[in-house]
């Protein structure tokens, strides 16, 4: 849309407040939406907010804009939109100076960050793990880490295609439960699975994920094979090429068997063929976005998994799923041939069952490709055996203790298991600054997806509450092009608050759920893992364990660090070895 129309648009809009009574006794600053519920993407609501923009005149406007909505589509925006002017006038009282640059290529850091120099230190511990015994029955194996499974196949105790064909009888028996499969790749799966048995034999070993099957986010294009978003438009899209993770994933001598559900367009669990479960609860989501990599994971249907994160999609569903989930430095992974939702905030990262099975996952698939401007050419560190002295450790302990009852015992045992390994937590705090300019997302996905929102297309997903996509991609239509602009602009002024707050800190530990927004927005990289289990009951009373997760903040191209600390709690505790018990 050029320039000339969003003015008379703002005019209109403008004109609309003027005409209105200025009704303010009910008003509130709008609350940053469920994050966990819908993998963290959306606007939230405001139930009393004055409405000062009337149905006619949005009508107006979209005529302006060449749009055509049904009547009851735009009752449903009337909420968002009205929301929306307050969050625009939120921003407008910020102080942002005429110098300030807008972050339309995101890269993350300041201007002149120094990035990291030297030769990468990539070691694991897997030299140093004993051979385990391989169990008679080979299903047993099917909740092992990587840092388990790649001994076995190097050794050739277990050949990759008899782990393969474990797995993708799992996937058959369990996945109609849990709604996790949208394409199984098994023929391209046991190919490949052959060939790096051979390559094994003939002694040329790639490396800890030479050999292991594993799942990808039905969003990563895979070249013939079935691209479709999770969304009925697109269920029959076959990709023409692959994207630059399933290439390196390839060299690195993985399997690909299965391309994994995801909520339709990157939001939440739901997809053309339902809600995806998580293992622990069948009557419950696994949240989302990546929801079946995260309910594969944990369900042990495949070796590791890729997802992706904009806001919230890997930290979520891994607390559902009590999977390890690591979103990495925004840049730190190419995205070129994975679908985008907002450019200047998506994110790929693997999904595990081990804290350095992620570092692993981590160190196949990152760094520069000449496709994606956006990737940094920082080297990824990664040393499980470094001193936990050597870390400045900040805690947000005020966010701790806003939880009560058994969600506050299973913190306090986090923590004080925390301490007894070795890790000095310094109590800090950093109040989230995100959620008025959250609204970035919205805008970049509904350009993102503008073609079937003009189309039609849109009516066609199963979700259509207010807060789902094609609801929010009509609302985003109304957000002008300035008050996007000055957003990023004050998203750079937000970046340096955070990048000041982290220079006395190298990780922080914290619940999942703080900061998300703000953290989202700067590109900082998070591992999140479980740390205990509440009791939750199925609608006939039957009881069930809920998994809890504890998580911990590095630094910009740093994820080594949380890394780290998150790995000394695993081995501090035993939750890594607690596993659903599975339902057909």
């Amino acid at each position: 849309m050029d320039r000339r129309t969003w003015l008379q648009l703002i005019t209109i809009l403008a004109a609309a407040r003027e005409a209105q009574p200025q009704q303010r006794g009910g008003a509130t600053t709008p609350p940053a939406a469920d994050a966990a519920g819908r993998g963290g993407r959306g606007q939230g609501g405001v139930p009393n907010t004055p409405m000062r923009v009337t149905k006619e005149q949005v009508g107006g406007a979209l005529k302006l804009m060449g749009l055509e909505f049904q009547d009851a589509e735009i009752d449903m925006m009337l909420r968002g939109v009205n929301q929306a002017l307050y969050n625009y006038e939120a921003l407008r009282k910020a102080d942002v100076p005429l110098d300030t640059e807008p972050a339309f290529a995101f890269h993350p850091g300041l201007p002149d960050r120094t990035p990291i120099k030297g030769p990468q230190r990539f070691e694991t511990t897997i030299a140093k793990t004993p051979a385990m015994k391989v169990p008679s029955n080979l299903e047993e194996v099917a909740f092992w880490r990587i840092v388990e499974l790649a001994p076995l196949v190097k050794s050739r105790a277990v050949s990759s295609t008899d782990l393969t064909k474990m797995y993708l009888a799992r996937m058959k028996k369990y996945s109609p439960k849990l709604l996790c499969l949208i394409t199984s790749t098994e023929e391209l799966a046991l190919e490949q699975a052959a060939a790096a048995d051979k390559e094994i034999r003939a002694g040329h070993y790639r490396g800890p994920l030479h050999g292991i099957p594993f799942g990808l986010k039905d969003l990563f294009d895979t070249k013939g094979i079935l691209t479709t978003f999770g969304a009925e438009p697109y269920q029959t899209r076959i990709a023409e090429k692959d994207a630059t993770v399933v290439e390196r994933l390839r060299s690195s001598g993985a399997v690909l068997m299965a391309k994994l559900s995801m909520g339709a367009l990157a939001q939440g669990g739901l997809w053309f063929k339902g809600m995806t479960k998580t293992p622990w609860n069948t009557e419950q989501t696994s949240s989302g976005s990546s929801a079946g990599s995260a309910a594969s994971t944990a369900a042990g249907l495949t070796g590791f998994t890729l997802g992706t994160e904009t806001l919230g999609s890997i930290i979520s569903p891994s607390q559902a799923c009590g999977t390890v989930g690591l979103r990495p430095t925004y840049g730190r992974i190419s995205r070129y041939g994975a679908m985008g939702l907002s450019w200047t905030m998506d994110k790929v990262g693997p999904i595990c069952r081990g804290v350095e099975d992620c570092a692993i996952v981590l160190n196949a698939v990152y760094g520069p490709d000449g496709r994606d401007r956006t990737v940094g050419a920082d080297p990824f560190h990664w040393e499980p055996r470094k001193p936990l002295s050597s870390l400045r450790i900040g805690i947000l302990q005020k966010d701790f203790d806003r939880y009560t009852g058994e969600q506050k015992k299973i913190y306090d045992q986090a923590l004080e298991d925390l301490k007894k390994a070795g890790v000095k937590m310094t109590p800090t705090e950093f109040a989230e600054d995100g959620p008025t300019i959250r609204f970035l997302l919205s805008a970049e996905a509904a350009a993102a997806f503008d073609d079937i929102t003009r189309d039609g297309q849109v009516r066609n997903l199963r979700g259509q509450a207010a807060g789902d996509w094609p609801n929010q991609f009509r609302t985003s239509r109304m957000i002008p092009a300035v008050e996007y602009i000055r957003a990023q602009r004050a998203r750079t002024l937000m970046i340096a608050k955070f990048e000041k707050f982290m220079t006395d800190w190298d990780v922080l530990v914290m619940p999942p759920n703080s900061l998300l927004t703000t953290t989202n927005l700067t590109g900082n990289p998070q591992v999140v893992l479980k740390c205990g289990f509440t009791e939750g009951a199925k609608a006939d009373g039957t009881k069930v364990q809920v998994p809890r997760s504890i998580s911990f903040l590095g630094k910009i191209y740093d994820e080594g660090s949380p890394l780290r600390v998150a790995l000394a709690y695993e081995q501090a505790t035993d939750w890594h070895k607690k596993n659903p018990v599975l339902e057909v």
